[in-house]
């Protein structure tokens, strides 16, 4: 098994984990089969009960682990699965040493952080990189460790590191560190900030043998040297990362670097060419574009970067750029919605918000323009066609307290006390019936969908809201899985969520039809409106 380490220095959101899935595709391009571990210094077990305004969104994966969203561009960027062993968090590594302690694994030893906690970290790295990809063991494992150097939280992780560095042979870790170059008014480019940061990162008794250094615009060579000279790595791994209009052109541009075969020859790796095709999907060019309306009560993009990726994979499949247009819940015209090919309700929780979506939902149903409603979008829609089809005014979910609860606590939820990691989360069966949208879409009547959720289309409405003409297209036993309404233009809901199951070379089958369907609605449109 091969290391490669990425940290980061003088501040964070420098993007660190776009330049970890970056160095993956790289390898994978290459034939090499990667795996990955995200380390996040929190003392949250998981990022599941954490504000995602502040943090960004929680990631599902298959096996039902809340996560940081980095692992989503892990496996959007490398196409693989990863488990809930591949997020590595304080919280995770101090309850198994607790519990460890609790029974007794550490009779007569006084427990300290050197050397438990820096072990447990190191076993959990090497239980996660020997855990099954692509159906077989993964030659390299990339490791981020969050936060930033000098922060305390990262200070037992880059310990542990340092060990692993001493015990592994040579040639079998190669450590990536990410800084920021600025430029100061006159526009030259500064590297003291990069210096200390290379600094902090010695004094744990570490030195990088690549610096990726993240700007504004590409280093220069005289640049490079001198950041090669004060940090003591030499000039080839020097690599500019200049920001890009889209994270899908970071691989590129680093293989314009030279950065595969720095990182190769670092690790006695074998040189070999890469296979362009996920380069080629990725940059295919658009011949048109859609305005989407994604409507929430979060102006933040982390929040729904899943759902903006799996609109940009439906896109480049159709040679069709996607703008999103970022609309307040709260806070919107009747114009807002007018002015857009197609209306997405993501999820969410919490009623507020909830009147501007449900008129959204109104608006998107009643002009025929064409709809996604994911999770909770899903729910308000059913809660939208109460109200506006079969006159329940006060239709309503029970998470909001009051009112005729056409959306309910799952069963198995209620008596649950924990909130963290308790939902209904991760791959749950889906079974499409025949003749349906949502089965078109997918071209089969099984399938498999990643969930998180509390709550559910109460049975006790379901005949009265299908006999209104609701069609419920997707089910897992009696739980309704995905709704829809027959002869409208593309008016999907989905219990699921499928835009963390979506690939750049393998699109979201509802994000694709969705989109397919945007397209049409501006070809079909007044020459003004297409305009616009």
């Amino acid at each position: 098994m091969k290391y490669i380490v990425v940290t980061g220095g003088v501040m964070s959101g420098l993007g660190k984990g776009i330049t970890t899935a970056s160095i993956g595709r790289i390898l994978k391009s290459r034939g090499y089969a990667v795996t990955a571990v995200k380390i996040d210094p929190y003392l949250n077990i998981d990022a599941g009960t954490m504000n995602p305004a502040q943090h960004g969104e929680v990631y599902v994966l298959s096996d039902g682990g809340e996560v940081d969203l980095d692992l989503g561009n892990y496996e959007r960027f490398l196409d693989i699965e990863l488990t809930s062993d591949h997020n590595i968090t304080t919280g995770k590594v101090y309850r198994t040493v607790i519990e460890k302690e609790r029974r007794g694994d550490f009779l007569g030893t006084t427990v300290q952080i050197i050397p438990h906690i820096t072990d447990e970290i190191k076993a959990s790295i090497a239980r996660a990189a020997g855990k099954p990809v692509d159906h077989g063991t993964a030659e390299i494992c990339l490791v981020e460790v969050g936060g930033t150097v000098g922060d305390i939280e990262s200070m037992p992780f880059l310990e542990a590191i340092r060990q692993m560095r001493g015990e592994l042979p040579a040639r079998d870790m190669a450590l990536v560190h990410v800084t920021l170059v600025p430029m100061d008014t006159m526009g030259d480019m500064k590297t003291k900030p990069t210096q200390h940061s290379v600094k902090a990162l010695r004094e744990v008794g570490i030195a990088p043998d690549i610096i990726v250094a993240r700007g504004e615009r590409p280093l220069s060579e005289g640049t490079k040297r001198k950041i090669s000279a004060f940090c003591d790595v030499k000039q080839k791994a020097v690599i500019s990362a200049a920001t890009m209009p889209d994270i899908y052109q970071v691989p590129v541009e680093l293989e314009q670097e030279g950065l595969a075969d720095v990182i190769t020859d670092f690790l006695g790796l074998e040189r070999r060419e890469a296979d362009p095709s996920w380069y080629r999907t990725v940059m295919r060019k658009y011949t048109g574009k859609v305005t989407v309306g994604l409507v929430s009560k979060y102006g933040i993009e982390d929040v729904y970067i899943s759902i903006k990726e799996a609109l940009k994979h439906a896109g480049r499949a159709l040679s069709t750029e996607v703008q999103i247009r970022w609309i307040d819940a709260e806070h919107y015209t009747a114009r807002d919605l007018e002015e857009v090919d197609g209306i997405v309700v993501p999820g969410g929780f919490g009623s507020r918000g909830i009147g501007g979506k449900i008129q959204a939902i109104t608006h998107a149903r009643e002009k025929r323009v064409p709809f996604l409603g994911l999770c909770f979008g899903f729910q308000l829609a059913v809660i939208e066609y109460a109200r506006g089809v079969l006159g329940i005014a006060d239709a309503a979910s029970e998470e909001f307290g009051s009112g005729t609860f056409v959306v309910a606590l799952l069963p198995e939820q209620k008596g649950i006390g924990q909130l963290g990691g308790t939902m209904h989360l991760g791959d749950y069966p889906v079974m499409l019936s025949e003749g349906t949208l949502a089965a078109r879409l997918y071209g089969r009547s099984d399938i498999m969908e990643r969930h998180r959720h509390r709550y559910e289309v109460n049975p006790e409405f379901i005949p009265a809201l299908e006999k209104a003409g609701l069609v419920f297209s997707g089910t897992n036993g009696v739980r309704m899985e995905a709704c829809e309404i027959p002869g409208h233009p593309f008016f999907l809901g989905t219990q699921f969520h499928p835009e963390f199951r979506s690939r750049p070379a393998h699109p979201s089958p509802p994000f694709l039809g969705f989109v397919t369907a945007c397209r049409e609605r501006r070809r079909n449109a007044p020459p003004r409106e297409r305009q616009g």
